[in-house]
């Protein structure tokens, strides 16, 4: 059969990561359910340890970054000082080079750690896809849903009381006006059943019983497996915790009220945890200079490792527990993950690394020197030759000598006029032009 409709994505970036991970949960599903624990709260721990784990390289390349980023602020800082308030075009790029001088003596990208988040982002999306649709990924679970979803669809009234008295069809009215659905596609009109009685609250189930007397041994007997599927510690993963609050103290039942608050308390401060113990956190947490330009940015991020587990305990109230469950399992991974990986850069001789990394930048250096000026020159556009400037001499006036070289050549027309090199000059001086 097919994949539950909103399970699928048709673009070409997220739909085979999609697809991985689906194969990844279904796989310890079934394992579980062999041993005899078939238990969605559980399959989404581990699976929540699986892919943090498969994503530990990218993390400890994100924290190694963050911690040389500490050790580099003083020097950028120190720049940022230097050419403060010069808005002049060389002053402009003598502080690039100088700051990516100071990105590759410390041997970090100035753009890794966007790369990296980069490259994490699809994952992080393709799993919300894959926990909130667990059916359209582990057909054990999708198959209990018959033969109830066939009677349904095949007894009187009943898809409307789906479409139109089951809280959670709010969420799929598109997929009830699809034409598909009102052609009566046999899958397609199933699979949105299972949809809308994926995310269905216990009391959705008992009104639904309550409505079709008919149909009540096989909305219990499929109520019941799905209770077993969804049953963490006593709470039912598939009602939101808001729910879970109405319902104990409607009944009386403190232990329920007690689990239901926990799964957003705990979600928020198990992200609070994370946040603080992750590099960049400290460096935010960092008093920073008013007039500092980074100020700004810092405070930001202050006010954002705030707000998220804020933010999470509020969703968390609203969202399935099991989505809370995954955030709680994922910030207590992630703090497991920074603790080891700090222990272990901590134990590293970063200034020794540092000091490896100054010595491949020199003989680079070294070796751009050696080069002759001539060849350098032939194939370079104006930031080039910049790069160059920059690399062969700190000063400023050894700068402008190079530049100063280059013009002499441009004048003295040692080169063709439609190259390269004399289109740089070309913009060079409309730029020395208009800055007068």
């Amino acid at each position: 059969m097919l994949a539950l409709f909103f399970s699928q994505d048709n673009g070409k970036i997220l739909k085979p990561i999609v697809w991985v991970l689906g194969q990844i949960m279904n796989a310890i599903f079934n394992v579980l359910n062999a041993i005899g624990i078939p238990n969605i709260g559980l399959a989404i721990i581990i699976f929540t340890i699986v892919i943090n784990l498969c994503l530990l390289p990218l993390t400890y390349k994100s924290q190694k970054f963050a911690k040389l980023q500490n050790k580099m602020s003083p020097e950028l800082k120190a720049i940022q000082e230097k050419y403060k308030g010069k808005k002049d075009n060389d002053s402009m790029l003598a502080m690039q080079e100088e700051t990516k001088e100071v990105y590759a003596k410390y041997g970090v990208s100035q753009t890794g750690s966007c790369l990296q988040m980069l490259l994490q982002l699809p994952i992080l999306f393709s799993l919300y896809r894959v926990i909130y649709a667990i059916p359209g990924y582990v057909p054990i679970v999708k198959n209990a849903f018959y033969p109830l979803v066939e009677h349904i669809r095949t007894t009187d009234g009943a898809i409307d009381f789906v479409k139109n008295s089951i809280s959670s069809a709010k969420n799929f009215q598109g997929q009830f006006s699809n034409e598909l659905f009102v052609k009566g596609d046999v899958q397609y009109v199933e699979n949105t059943i299972i949809d809308v009685l994926n995310r269905a609250s216990s009391a959705d189930w008992a009104s639904f019983t309550e409505k079709f007397s008919g149909l009540s041994s096989s909305i219990e007997s499929t109520h019941a497996l799905l209770s077993k599927y969804n049953s963490f510690l006593g709470l039912n993963i598939s009602d939101s915790p808001g729910f879970m609050v109405k319902t104990a103290f409607v009944n009386k039942q403190f232990l329920l009220l007690i689990g239901a608050l926990a799964i957003p308390v705990l979600s928020a401060v198990t992200q609070w945890i994370t946040i603080k113990l992750s590099p960049t956190a400290v460096q935010a947490d960092a008093k920073a200079d008013q007039n500092d330009p980074t100020a700004q940015m810092q405070q930001s991020m202050k006010t954002m490792n705030l707000m998220m587990p804020l933010m999470s305990a509020v969703f968390c109230f609203s969202f399935p527990a099991g989505m809370g469950i995954y955030w709680i399992a994922s910030a207590v991974v992630r703090a497991v993950q920074q603790v080891l990986i700090n222990k272990h850069i901590d134990k590293t001789d970063i200034d020794a690394q540092i000091a490896k990394n100054i010595e491949k930048y020199n003989e680079k250096k070294e070796k751009m020197k050696a080069t002759p000026s001539m060849n350098r020159y032939a194939n370079m556009n104006t930031r080039s030759i910049s790069s160059v400037a920059s690399e062969t001499s700190v000063s400023m006036e050894e700068r402008e000598a190079e530049l100063q070289k280059v013009r002499d050549i441009y004048s003295k027309k040692e080169i063709r006029k439609d190259s390269l090199l004399a289109k740089a000059n070309m913009v060079k001086e409309f730029n020395e032009k208009n800055n007068k």
